[in-house]
């Protein structure tokens, strides 16, 4: 019941806040009336009018829930103005009370410890305009206020250790959750490992079956048929063992995959076409067969320099996409003239870690950075590989 009324006054402060003062100053607009009428000649009683005034004076401050130190400040500051002025002690007067209590639940010790001895000096002085002042008077009025000062420091040890409890159940959520996440990763991995021979042992018995059907094809052809036919069966099973590999590696909560194929370099010219930054498209060099996946891998290091582009080099940013075909390796080259080189790096950006992981797959090697007379490059350079 407790936490959640204080999740209620966290969630509107301010109405709790209005909440909390609302009794006082109820009480107080109730008194004021009686307190004015039945003020004696020279008393020290103050108008209706005065009376509301000064009692707005001494709750206002009350609001400030963020803020005690200065409340119970405003507030003692007030009352020590009254007493000047000779003014009598006036149920709004209790707000010094309420304003010590929060200084005690809300503040460290010593301005705890600062607030209780103020408050107690406020009854020494409300005690000197009395005609008889007497040291049990003192007594009973500083055990009033010890009470609600120690009520106050008791809350503020309370309200520290449950949110010391709240803060390590949530780092031992975070902790489980964490842990959980490492676990299911180290599974995956070992039963994309597991899955990852059974395929590749699928592949040598179907190049073993090729292999055999290319010899028995003239002396054997039944045998040269069944061989294609274990081939195609072999491969059927290891399609269905890649896919489910797949699907042990993708992180998707949905399970859905996509069987479409992927883009490739007839792929590349509707890309740069089509991108957001205005870019051209160069290709030196005669073009050659190249594996799908290599194929792919040069397409989405020219898609994400091409977003790099967009993100970091400003509104008037153009692009040039140039692959060389020469000698032993494929040069893939995207440059622009924006000012990507002077914007500040994204701490979550993994787009120059994936270009490197699908360059170092094929043994190639990525570059990145600012280029002379200005703008930004990203050069890439794979082995040529030839299509199976």
């Amino acid at each position: 019941m407790f936490g959640r009324v204080r999740a209620w006054s966290r969630r509107h402060e301010k109405l709790a806040g209005v909440l909390r003062v609302a009794p006082l100053a109820a009480l107080c607009a109730i008194l004021a009336v009686p307190y004015s009428a039945n003020s004696p000649p020279g008393g020290g009683y103050p108008t209706v009018a005065g009376y509301l005034a000064l009692s707005a004076m001494l709750l206002a401050p009350l609001l400030w829930r963020d803020r005690p130190v200065v409340a119970f400040a405003v507030v003692s500051l007030v009352s020590f103005g009254q007493w000047l002025a000779d003014v009598q002690v006036l149920p709004a007067n209790f707000a010094v009370l309420v304003a010590l209590w929060a200084v005690a639940y809300q503040c460290s010790f010593r301005w705890a410890v600062a607030a209780g001895l103020v408050a107690e000096l406020g009854i020494f002085l409300a005690l000197v305009n009395w005609d008889t002042p007497t040291f049990g008077m003192f007594f009973s009025g500083s055990i009033f206020v010890v009470t609600i000062w120690l009520t106050g420091l008791y809350a503020n040890t309370r309200r520290r250790y449950l949110e010391g409890l709240e803060e390590r159940a949530e780092r031992a959520e975070r902790e489980r959750d964490q842990q959980a996440r490492m676990a299911a990763a180290a599974e995956r991995a070992r039963i994309a490992r597991e899955l990852h021979d059974v395929v590749a042992h699928n592949v040598s018995v179907m190049v073993v079956q090729a292999d055999g059907a290319g010899y028995a094809l003239d002396s054997d052809p039944e045998q040269a048929r069944q061989a294609v036919r274990n081939i195609s069966k072999t491969g059927r099973a290891a399609l269905a063992e890649m896919r489910r590999l797949v699907g042990v590696l993708r992180d998707d909560e949905h399970g859905d995959t996509d069987y479409t194929p992927q883009p490739g370099l007839a792929q590349l010219e509707e890309l740069v076409r089509g991108s957001a930054v205005p870019a051209r498209l160069r290709v030196a060099g005669a073009p050659r067969e190249l594996p799908e996946g290599q194929q792919l891998a040069i397409y989405r290091i020219v898609q994400e320099a091409l977003t790099n582009a967009l993100k970091h080099g400003g509104p008037d940013v153009q692009a040039v996409v140039e692959i060389e075909y020469g000698g032993p390796e494929l040069v893939v080259r995207v440059t622009d003239d924006g000012r990507g080189a002077a914007a500040p790096r994204s701490p979550d950006g993994h787009g120059l870690i994936g270009m490197r992981e699908r360059v170092g797959m094929y043994g190639g090697a990525v570059w990145a950075g600012p280029r002379q007379g200005g703008g930004f490059e990203v050069l890439a350079r794979l082995p040529l590989v030839k299509a199976a």
